[in-house]
Order: C-alpha cells, then structure tokens, then sequence
C-alpha cells in the first residue's frame, strides 16, 4: 500500500473530518492529553458492498467509448459515493465474458471498456490497477469479480479478437443460445479460468475473489417453450469411455464443485488473507425451505451452493435474494434464514438485495438481516440507484441504515492474530490538535479504526493504514481518542486511548 495519498483523497478526508466535528461543542483550547483506560464502545461490524457491473455497461463504464479520462471520472464518483453512504466495499465486475478490464496476460480488453475486443485504452492504463488504489485510499476493500464460463454474452456487438479464447480454443467453447460458454466439462476449461483468475490474485493487491452465478448457463428455450439442451455430449463421452460412471446432472455438478474447490485451494496458497466468495441464484432448490417455488439452482445451472458451504469451500456466500419480503413463494425473510442455516463452519452470509423495490423495502430487509445472528452483512445489486439516487434511496440509507460507519467482520479461520498495538501522540500544531500513530511491529495495517468522544458523544472514522494522522482546530479537539490497528482479515488490535485533561486538570471519566 502507498504511504502517499492521492490529493483529491486527502481532500476528501479532510471535508469528512470537518463534517463529522461541525456543531460538537467546544472542548476548549489548552488541552493536553494523557493515556488513559477509558474503552471506546464496541465498533459495529457488517460488511456493506455494492456491485459494479460492467457487462452491457449497466454501471460502469456507463458507455463503451467513453474516454479514459471520463472513466475515470466515474470511477472516482462511485467510490466516493461509497464513502459517502458508508459502505465498506466495492465488487468490480472485471472479467464478464473472456474479456478483461485490466492487463490480462490471457485475455483481450473487453469492448465494454474500449468499444472493441482486444482494444487497449488509450492513453494506456490498468482500471483494476486504478480501482484497487482508489478503493485502499477510501479505505474500501476491491473485490475482483469474474464470471468465469461465460465466453460471450448477448449484449457484445463488435468482432470478437483474435485473442479470445473461442479463437485460441475453440475446441473449449460451446455455443449455447446466443451466448459462447466454456465447457465445465473439459478440465482444460476448468485449468484455463483457475490460471485466469489467480494471475490476477497475484499480480493485484485485490481483498476477493467474487464468482456470480453463472457455471452452467441458465437454460435457453426454443420459440416453442422447449428447454435446450448444452452442447457438452462431446466431453460426457469422454468422461464415460475413461470410466466415469456419474449420470450426466451429477457428473456436471461435480464439475462445478471440482472448480470450486480448487479455486479456493488456489487462492489460499497464492495469498491467504485474500478471500473467495459467490453470489449463487438465491434458491437452492424449490421447497428448501417448504413452500419456497422458483427455478432449481441444483438441477438447472449445476451449482450446490449449500455443499460449498457444508465444505468450507467459501469465505462467503452472497445468495441473490432479490424477492420481497411478503413475496409468497419467495420470501425474503424464509431464505435468509434457510442459507443462514446451511452454515455449520460460519463462513460469511451476505445477502444480496435488488433495488428495484422502493427504499423502504432495502431497509426492512437489511433490519430483517441484521436480527438474524448468522448474517453479518449484505450486498447492493448494483450502484446505479445509489448513484442516481432513485427514489431518494441513498438519503433513506443514510437516515435509516447507516449512521455510522462499520469494519467488514473479521475472517478468523483465515487470521486471528491481531496486528500490534499502535503507538499514539498529540500535540498542538499552529493552532490546531495533531494526532499521530504509528505501527509498532513490521506488519502493514490495513486501516485505522478512529473512535472519538466529545461530551457523551461517541463518534467513528475508518481511514486507511497509510494515514498516519489526524488533527482538529484546537477549540474542537475531542475529549477522548482512542486508535486501534485492524489487519487485512479484519483482526483489530486493542485500541490505544488518550484522555484529554483540561488546565484544572479534571478528568471526562
């Protein structure tokens, strides 16, 4: 991580601290502080991210031949919009069929980036590069998100490269629809998409690894209704004249679930504090739990979300529960509860929520997920409604939902090490309160948790583990400050606290 911060970060740092100690009242200036044993309140945890698709350019880029300037642009104001609401995390779709938004090693730049396959941007840059520094010096975490069987999608228009896969290898590639989708069921496949995604775990400072719900594609139908069948004869017979004796469903489900695991292996042994997650259809399979109707994750797209959980394969599961809360035969709060159960090894659960209900919805639904104990956080499909503010949705959130902001919870079967104690000083600087920290030990902070106390007022700032400070004017300066150090696995340490002591030398106990 870089010790300098982006100008325009600062900036905004600065208009957030003021923002936050406008209207306290005054301590008074004179103040000196002193250790003390005051302990700050607890520090919420709930992990709060948003997705950022890229495919047909539903989020960003908005257009496929936006300039670069204007990309990043947008990029900036999304991730500022996530420091606004609070959210902690960004999910950036960067591989939606093949393709890449970032200098891949495999792939050609995706036409969503740059209106044509294989079409670096001009002048150059790497936006996974660009978003993961932006993200870290927003203290937000960057979860790369990869779709990782789907070749081409129905919404591509411009020639496909040379560089694709379906031109490289074409023998991995199967028409389906409209769509081109690897075969699962060729291990080469399998090895291909495992050594895509990990050239990315090694060469990004990236917090995830998030996988949606695609593996085997949703069913296409004929005009008449009928379903179509994938076209992965070829590799069945294959897997039977080797001796494979699993039926054809069973055989593709152990396909997918021999990806998963080995994608986690994978990403384990390259980086072990970076995190692997999926975003399953949020039914598993129709009556679990009864009365639940919809389409059957298990039988039509091959994914047993609630095995790789069983398993341990996941840090965390983001099942799509986009249905409301009263829906009969979807409901909300039924499938939340049944994912949280199929959680003996408790991993992370972080529903998805859709915005396409009214914000009052969002909030129940976060509020309904906040009550169950075995749920520690929830997703946004997508920022765009946050971004355009669609039915005052981000001013609800904000008066509703999240007042203060929140660490993403601690991943402990990873670390559970917190990272040393901090050292802390103040002192006054040309008219203002200068508080400064520093690590103890070798190991890099991934953030600072601030906790300030004025009056009887408690207030929290997250920054990120390059700042080495903060300062108040001196009439503002906060009766009690205590810092703590939190790791990249979310581990904090004990928090270090000042007390200040006014010129009688009383104490704010």
């Amino acid at each position: 991580m870089s010790e300098r911060q982006p100008t325009h970060a600062r900036t905004a740092y600065a208009g957030l601290l003021l923002a936050l100690t406008a209207g306290l009242p005054s301590p008074g200036p004179g103040a000196d502080y002193r250790p003390s044993g005051i302990k700050p309140p607890p520090m919420l945890r709930e992990f709060r991210g948003t997705w950022v698709a890229s495919v047909g350019n539903i989020d960003w880029p908005s257009r496929r031949d936006l300039p670069v300037t204007e990309q990043k642009a947008e990029l900036l104001a999304i991730l500022d919009r996530a420091v606004q609401l609070k959210l902690n995390a960004v999910i950036l779709q960067v591989r939606p069929a093949c393709d890449a938004l970032y200098a891949s090693r495999f792939e050609p730049w995706s036409e969503y980036l740059t209106a044509q396959m294989g079409r670096p941007p001009v002048p150059a840059y790497d936006p996974l590069a660009f978003a993961v520094t932006e993200a870290h010096a927003r203290g937000l975490e960057l979860h790369a998100w990869f779709n990782p069987f789907r070749a081409r999608h129905t919404s591509a228009s411009g020639p496909i490269s040379p560089l694709h896969i379906s031109r490289t290898q074409p023998n991995l590639v199967r028409a389906y629809g409209s769509l081109l989708w690897l075969d699962p069921g060729e291990p080469a496949a399998r090895d291909y998409v495992v050594r895509v995604i990990l050239d990315v775990v090694r060469r990004y400072d990236i917090d995830a690894v998030h996988i949606d719900d695609y593996f085997y594609p949703y069913p296409e139908k004929t005009a008449a209704g009928m379903v179509i069948p994938f076209p992965d004869g070829a590799s069945y017979r294959k897997y039977r004249a080797t001796g494979g004796r699993l039926a054809l469903d069973d055989w593709r489900r152990d396909n997918v679930n021999r990806f998963v695991r080995r994608l986690h292996e994978s990403i384990r042994a390259a980086k072990p504090h970076v995190r692997f997650g999926i975003s399953p259809f949020g039914i598993w399979r129709p009556n679990h739990p009864p009365g639940i109707r919809g389409q059957d994750a298990y039988a039509e797209l091959f994914a047993d979300a609630r095995k790789w959980m069983l398993e341990g394969w996941l840090d965390y599961v983001a099942p799509q529960l986009y249905w409301a809360i009263d829906a009969r035969e979807q409901s909300f709060p039924a499938l939340l509860h049944w994912w949280a159960a199929q959680n003996p090894l408790k991993r992370h659960l972080w529903p998805g929520l859709s915005h396409r209900h009214a914000p009052l919805e969002i909030v129940n639904q976060v509020r309904l997920t906040r009550a169950d104990p075995r749920a520690s956080g929830h997703i946004h499909w997508s920022i765009r409604p946050l971004l355009t503010d669609r039915l005052n949705v981000a001013g609800v959130l904000a008066r509703d939902l999240y007042n203060e902001p929140a660490l993403v919870p601690a991943s402990t079967w990873l670390d559970r090490s917190p990272p040393g104690i901090p050292s802390l000083s103040a002192r006054p600087v040309a008219g203002r309160m200068q508080v400064e920290w520093r690590s103890r030990t070798n190991e890099t902070v991934w953030l600072w948790a601030v906790q300030t106390r004025t009056r009887e007022t408690w207030r929290t700032q997250i920054l990120p583990g390059s700042r080495g400070g903060i300062y108040w004017p001196a009439d503002q300066a906060p009766d009690v400050i205590a810092v703590t150090a939190v790791d990249r696995c979310g581990n904090a340490a004990r928090p270090v606290v000042l007390e200040r002591v006014p010129p009688d030398g009383t104490s704010h106990r």
